[in-house]
């Protein structure tokens, strides 16, 4: 029986049934929250810099596969990573990588190529979210997230030595041989298969993205609150948390994963009503940059094969 299916609505329930809870205890402060003229102008911004954040991503996609010696056309790749992001949300959580391994496949990739480059990519994401967490571990140490302090560097350290090219080329070189024999096929890709360098440049560029991702929340709440200097890092390294633990947990685009983590965690520097509104519109804001991006691919992919 596969278990799978069941943890996953297990968890979405848990989640909805705990975001349920804080909102019918903190409505009335949610529904007094008014956003003014420069609040929309904030969450504007808000919307550019999280669209930023996808494009931006899609190009760190072509520098995982410039890693693993496969040059692409940019722009069209970065179309790719735009127009299946949104298929996040379907039910399952793969259907963006599969569309991606099929696009790459197309493009003339080889399927063990492309499959690896989709695979590398959240390494490096949960790599970088655990940085991020590090650097903001001295002023979350008065947080809540206080309990997790030393984990985030031992996590940062397991997932930075999974992505050497010594231990991953093995772990490639191990997978192939245990499909070849599975299959009865011979192994052709493994020797292709290889990272030569440190991805160095993907993980700074996935750093990028989730710094590009912390502000997009980071002026969502803005729009909502005044911020002090000395909360910022303290709001960057929740969200990195609670955004990696959507990354990770099998529920599709980590609905309700971040707001369920973020709440408690946020809940000694803001008011709960102030911490809800805000999820919400973040979440309103990044799944709308997400159709913004797909919109836009869609069209730059049409208006080019029509020139």
């Amino acid at each position: 029986m596969r278990l799978k299916p069941y943890i996953t609505w297990a968890i979405l329930g848990g989640t909805v049934f705990f975001l349920a809870k804080a909102l019918k205890a903190h409505w009335q402060g949610v529904a007094a929250i008014q956003v003014d003229d420069t609040g929309w102008a904030t969450l504007a911004i808000a919307l550019g810099i999280t669209l930023l954040a996808h494009i931006w991503s899609g190009l760190v996609w072509t520098w995982i596969l410039a890693e693993l010696n496969q040059s692409v056309p940019r722009s069209q790749f970065i179309q790719v990573y735009l127009k299946t992001n949104i298929a996040k949300y379907i039910p399952g959580s793969v259907w963006h990588y599969y569309g991606r391994v099929l696009a790459a496949k197309n493009a003339g990739i080889s399927p063990g190529t492309a499959t690896l480059s989709v695979l590398l990519e959240p390494l490096l994401m949960a790599a970088a979210a655990l940085v991020m967490i590090m650097l903001a571990a001295q002023p979350i140490a008065a947080s809540r997230l206080a309990i997790l302090k030393g984990l985030p560097i031992l996590g940062a350290a397991i997932v930075l030595l999974a992505v050497h090219p010594r231990l991953l080329n093995l772990a490639v070189h191990v997978f192939s041989r245990l499909k070849a024999k599975a299959t009865s096929a011979t192994v052709v890709e493994s020797s292709a298969l290889r990272l030569t360098r440190y991805p160095i440049r993907p993980l700074l560029g996935e750093l990028g993205f989730l710094g590009l991702r912390s502000i997009g929340f980071v002026l969502t709440l803005l729009a909502l609150t005044p911020l002090e200097l000395n909360q910022i890092p303290i709001v960057l390294g929740v969200f990195s948390f609670a955004w990696l633990l959507g990354l990770i947990v099998p529920i599709p685009g980590g609905l309700g994963v971040l707001e369920a983590t973020a709440i408690p965690l946020l809940a000694q520097t803001f008011s709960p009503a102030i911490i809800i509104s805000a999820l919400a519109l973040y979440r309103l804001v990044s799944i709308l940059a997400e159709a913004v991006g797909a919109g836009l691919a869609w069209i730059d992919e049409h208006v080019s094969y029509t020139h």
